[in-house]
């Protein structure tokens, strides 16, 4: 159902308000959405997984408790990220991916690339 003319003035105060009073605030309230939270999410509990990976590694040897707490980190970050994953879905994949090529990451994997063509390109 839509907005009525007199929601919609007010809405529109609300957020002429909101980004006069607090500008940072507002533009990263705009910015985020639920696919990068949950994105941001996977790479923390990938981070922490790799992490207890090796606290495991490096302690299981010397003690079994220790090592055990690595197995069950791994494990807790494990159902973290499956969790974060499904929430994700394939159109967060699309907006982050959408969101990183925006910001040219992909562009800086071809510079090289274009330095080279640029440095022997001879104009004859």
């Amino acid at each position: 159902m839509p907005l009525s003319e007199h929601e919609q003035r007010i809405l529109q105060e609300l957020e002429q308000s909101l980004y006069q009073q607090d500008p940072d605030f507002a533009e990263r309230v705009r910015s985020e959405t639920v696919y990068r939270h949950a994105g941001r999410h996977c790479a923390w509990s990938a981070a922490t997984f790799l992490a207890s990976l090796l606290f495991m590694i490096f302690t299981f040897a010397s003690s079994v408790a220790l090592g055990f707490v690595g197995v069950v980190a791994m494990f807790v970050s494990g159902i973290v990220f499956v969790n974060n994953a499904r929430r994700l879905g394939k159109a967060g994949i699309d907006d982050i991916s959408r969101s990183l090529h925006n910001r040219q990451i992909g562009r800086q994997a071809h510079d090289p690339r274009d330095w080279l063509r640029d440095r022997f390109h001879r104009d004859n």
